[in-house]
């Protein structure tokens, strides 16, 4: 009974064991892979890692600062008889009113997304891209040779007569001016002037404006938009950062009404969210269709009867989603310190708005 109440014991005491270095091991694992992940969220850089906490809140609070931007454009068109031989440098002297054979009236439309970045003493101000504001003072279009080149002569001269830009939850009608804008580097800023107390709750865009030329392959990302005007928010990596100055690509989804939107990078673990870019283009390819010049009642056309109807050519574009360019944040500031100037004499304090990475504020451009 001793012996066996011996072997008892001794098992006792080894299963203890057991379970005390199993213990000790299932610690350091823990302890080893929490210090293999998480010391990489305070390192300083932008994170390559998923998000690893909620920031719904932070990203709701940016989300009221993004807004829906529209712009129409107006044109006069006066289209010429195919005998009447004007050349396009005697357009300047002509009296169109005269000499045109048809006069049409049209416009053009583009939609895309702004972000709030400053609202002071009544005067708000909203950060896009130009190429949706950017609409052709004048548009000539040419005969077309029996060959397929195009005539010397014109065929059509069409002459914008207004434009309006708005965003419809602004006070008023939501009109907006254009105060500064770019169009090589394909930045624009609007803004308007209102009475400080229609202004009040209108929000700003708070987070610090950070630095592209920091971001690295699989940096996280997200980007904030209206494709097909619907306010959106999405995710993606970095691709390329800095292969062309300031500029890189991300993999998130795009499609019309995206260009203009932010994209944010994160240092350190969210809720340290930073600009870092403008959502430019996606890839594209063109195609010509025939369009109906008008549609009257909204009623659809039968495709099974030939249209017989005026009609005119029509230049679309077919999106190619997933390679989205994106313009770095550093172009943006250059832009708005070189026309801080101005601005200023407008009424807009918007230059000091961001600090560098490093919390200096920047002050000149090289």
């Amino acid at each position: 009974m001793t012996s066996g109440g011996g072997v008892m014991a001794k098992q006792n005491i080894l299963k203890i064991l057991t379970a005390a270095i199993l213990l000790i091991i299932s610690v350091s694992c823990s302890s080893s892979v929490y210090d293999q992940i998480y010391p990489t969220l305070r390192d300083g850089q932008y994170d390559s890692e998923f998000p690893y906490r909620n920031s719904s809140a932070q990203l709701e609070e940016i989300s009221n600062s993004i807004k829906l931007v529209n712009s129409i454009a107006f044109y006069t068109s006066y289209i010429f008889d195919s005998d009447s031989h004007i050349r396009a440098v005697e357009i300047g002297k002509l009296n169109m009113e005269k000499v045109a054979a048809e006069k049409v009236f049209f416009n053009r439309t583009a939609s895309g997304t702004g972000t709030i970045i400053s609202n002071s003493q009544g005067h708000v101000a909203i950060l896009t891209v130009s190429h949706i504001v950017s609409f052709p003072d004048t548009v000539i279009s040419f005969f077309i040779n029996p060959d397929g080149s195009f005539s010397q002569y014109v065929q059509s001269v069409s002459i914008k007569s207004k434009q309006t830009n708005y965003v419809n939850d602004l006070p008023g009608t939501g009109e907006l001016d254009i105060i500064a804008i770019d169009k090589a580097r394909d930045v624009a800023l609007l803004g308007k002037s209102y009475d400080i107390d229609k202004t009040l709750n209108i929000p700003v865009f708070s987070y610090k404006w950070g630095a592209s030329s920091e971001l690295e392959w699989g940096s996280f990302i997200y980007a904030f938009g209206f494709p097909m005007n619907y306010k959106m928010i999405t995710k993606g990596i970095v691709s390329r950062p800095n292969k062309e100055k300031h500029t890189f690509l991300i993999d998130a989804a795009f499609n019309r009404g995206f260009s203009g939107g932010i994209v944010l990078a994160v240092r350190d673990g969210v809720p340290n969210f930073e600009l870092v870019g403008l959502i430019k283009s996606v890839p594209a390819d063109f195609v010509y269709t025939l369009r109906p010049m008008t549609k009257e009642q909204d009623i659809d056309f039968n495709p099974m009867i030939p249209f017989k109807g005026d009609a005119y050519v029509d230049k679309e574009q077919v999106l190619r989603p997933g390679i989205t360019k994106v313009i770095g944040i550093e172009t943006v500031k250059e832009f708005i310190l070189q026309n801080r100037d101005n601005l200023t004499r407008q009424g807009y304090i918007i230059g000091n708005i961001f600090n560098r990475p490093d919390g200096l504020q920047i002050k000149n451009v090289k």
